[in-house]
């Protein structure tokens, strides 16, 4: 934004330092005249009955008076202006900082010295935020190259798939629609996984009343065949947990979970225990499984988008990456915390806290 020319901030510091003293001081004098003026000596009386007092006043005082107001103006433009650039050397370094920080730098940090108070408070917000935003600029940078390479992955196979087949005329087409048809469908999950990433991260849903014990029961029933399939058992218990948020969205979050829960599992003997509980400002959804140990290293490294943890089981099921990853923007959205711990007996314990719903919402 452009704007006109103006005084510094030090300049008008030191303005209001001078004038505040100037009139201090013309007060005291004037108080000083009041009380000379109030008990001035009978001496001042002449032989005659003529009052000289406001004459020997006028001659005595008033030249006195006029440079006493003069030394304090100009002691407080100078004082004024040193205690101003003092008081403001702080502000500069935040300045320059800001200035920085808008060119691109936001590794830069101010690192105010001293003890608390309003200056350090912001700038110890202010490098909190460059570090916060360094971190999101990094993690998006990550995830668009990431994105990219999974992205470009299935086009490339489509491509090279119909570069065959436009060679090889008189190839039977029936595997190579099939093929294209399964890259197809991973390209358009994968896509389907970034809007819903980008839902997320904008919080653009509305809000209702949502009971997250039903929400994981509906979730585990549409998996239960799938679970089954691949031998796994799944059990569920808890109790009601009300919270406020999008129905939709934690769905998709509790489906992610347990599908994650039943295709990182042990193959044929493996279980997933689904559970919810409330708490006074809470509620938890909390999802294990059996499977492989894990270490911490690696549970750390699950939220991030596109990394599927090198050490679990992969299988065509394995998703697109995002699973977690979208789990974590969703609990984000609805101002909860998610928290990923390995089991000692192998597998993955997730837990999902988000804040409770008011007693009388929904009535």
């Amino acid at each position: 934004m452009d704007r006109e020319p103006g005084l510094s901030v030090r300049l008008k510091l030191t303005l209001s330092y001078a004038g505040f003293l100037t009139v201090a001081g013309a007060v005291l004098l004037a108080v000083v005249w009041v009380f000379f003026v109030r008990d001035r000596p009978e001496v001042w009386i002449s032989p005659d009955g003529q009052d000289l007092g406001w004459y020997r006043l006028m001659r005595d005082f008033a030249p006195a008076a006029a440079a006493v107001l003069v030394f304090l103006l100009a002691f407080g433009l100078v004082g004024g202006w040193l205690l101003a650039g003092r008081m403001l050397a702080p502000l500069s370094r935040i300045t320059d900082a800001t200035r920085m920080a808008a060119t691109g730098s936001l590794s830069h940090r101010i690192r105010l010295e001293g003890r608390k108070d309003e200056f350090r408070e912001l700038a110890d917000s202010f490098d909190a935020m460059l570090a916060r935003l360094e971190a999101q600029v990094a993690e998006q940078q990550r995830f668009a190259a990431n994105a990219s390479h999974e992205l470009r992955t299935p086009l490339a196979v489509t491509q090279t798939l119909l570069d065959v087949a436009r060679k090889d005329q008189n190839r039977d087409n029936g595997e190579l629609v099939d093929r294209l048809h399964a890259v197809n469908t991973r390209a358009i999950d994968l896509t389907e996984a970034l809007l819903l990433l980008s839902r997320t991260d904008q919080r653009s849903f509305a809000r209702e009343h949502v009971d997250l014990s039903l929400v994981a029961e509906e979730a585990t029933e549409t998996l239960f065949p799938f679970a089954e399939e691949r031998g796994v058992t799944i059990e569920t218990s808890g109790e009601m947990t009300p919270t406020i948020g999008s129905h939709a969205l934690l769905l998709q979050l509790s489906t992610n979970l347990v599908h994650n829960a039943i295709v990182h599992n042990l193959p044929g003997q493996g279980t997933v225990w689904v559970t919810t509980s409330v708490h006074p400002k809470s509620v938890v959804l909390t999802v294990e499984n059996t499977g492989e140990k894990l270490t911490p290293q690696l549970v750390s490294t699950l939220g991030e988008p596109f990394l599927r943890g090198t050490e679990r089981i992969r299988t065509d099921h394995a998703g697109v990456g995002l699973g977690v990853a979208i789990v974590k923007n969703i609990t984000q959205a609805h101002d909860g915390t998610l928290t990923l711990t390995p089991r000692p007996a192998g597998g993955l314990r997730v837990t999902v806290q988000l804040p409770a719903a008011p007693p009388d919402t929904g009535r």
